[in-house]
């Protein structure tokens, strides 16, 4: 069956390995050969930003001092932000025949007529943005239709998910307030999943139209601070949003020392999105090439071996299109 995944870390992954493109890779999920010949209509690529040294991710409480220098520079974020970008550009030109980017609803399905798979342009952390409004119109003309807001540090739009519950009811800060309202006006899908849960209801209250959670799951289920709580679905899927199913073994399973993504768990989480916020709501958010784990889905050539166990618990070919790709087209067609 033909899909759209709403979030993919291939773009990082090719850059760490010096990659001039994603056209063909070794050791990664996703590839634009393999998206062709699996049958993906679209594929939104992230380029996720780093804020913390990678050595001392594992302390998220350790502070910033000049002494240590724990954070980078805003000239290192862009650095990254462009390594990703020249692999994004490679990859278009020199995979034109297979893949093209896409900006818009019409863009998604020109392609699909030509046989291509359509590559959208995201941004995994909005700390590119650093206060400045301006930044978000240079996105927008690089391409980029959607922007995570947040990752797992504070930034100029918000806070993140978090373990403590003070923490976690911290909402958008002012400028991010004024800045989602104008990604949504501008045509940029703003993106929930790793955003605080005081940071989600105050998307929910100034975003009028759909708002997604691109790879995040269900928190009554597994209960990653990362993933969303009940009534945060029910939230979501009053505004036409959509949550992406995420592979993680920590966002799908309840035991968070499990390290197996399980293709049953799955289904659970989706059949939870659908009891509680209804078939519209859901979508894929894969999380490829940004988790670790063991898989019984491996890459993106092994997607359909969820399809077929979704439509072996009873869902029907239409509800099964809807999860694939239909409910993801619509919220293009609607904010972009």
């Amino acid at each position: 069956m033909n899909y759209i995944d709403m979030h993919c870390d291939t773009l990082a992954k090719a850059a760490a390995q010096q990659k001039k493109t994603a056209g063909e890779l070794r050791n990664t999920m996703v590839d634009a050969k393999r998206l062709h010949q699996c049958g993906a209509k679209a594929q939104f690529f992230a380029m996720f930003l780093q804020q913390k040294r990678e050595e001392n991710w594992s302390d998220p409480g350790l502070a910033y001092t000049e002494k240590n220098n724990l954070w980078y520079t805003d000239a290192e974020i862009r650095k990254q932000m462009q390594d990703m970008y020249e692999v994004y550009q490679n990859t278009m030109e020199t995979c034109s025949d297979i893949i093209a980017p896409a900006y818009n609803y019409e863009g998604l399905q020109c392609n699909w007529r030509q046989g291509k798979v359509s590559a959208f342009l995201t941004v995994e952390n909005g700390c590119i943005v650093d206060g400045k409004m301006e930044r978000i119109d240079k996105l927008y003309q690089m391409g980029v239709r959607l922007i995570t807001l947040a990752w797992n540090d504070d930034n100029c739009f918000g806070h993140p998910h978090a373990k403590e519950a003070e923490r976690m009811q911290l909402g958008l800060t002012p400028f991010g307030r004024k800045a989602v309202t104008y990604m949504a006006e501008l045509g940029i899908l703003v993106d929930v999943s790793h955003l605080s849960d005081g940071g989600f209801y105050d998307v929910a209250e100034l975003v009028r139209g759909p708002f997604v959670a691109s790879h995040s799951n269900c928190r009554e289920l597994a209960p990653a601070t990362r993933n969303l709580t009940d009534d945060m679905i029910r939230v979501l899927a009053e505004h036409g949003g959509v949550a992406g199913l995420n592979f993680y073994p920590p966002f799908l399973n309840t035991d968070p020392v499990d390290k197996v993504s399980r293709i049953e768990t799955m289904c659970e989480h989706v059949k939870r999105l659908v009891n509680v916020g209804g078939i519209e709501c859901v979508g894929i958010g894969t999380d490829f090439d940004g988790i670790e784990g063991k898989f019984e889905i491996a890459d993106c050539t092994d997607m359909k071996k969820l399809f077929d166990a979704l439509q072996k618990t009873g869902f029907s070919e239409d509800a099964l299109e809807k999860i694939a790709y239909k409910n993801v087209e619509r919220v293009i067609r609607e904010v972009m």
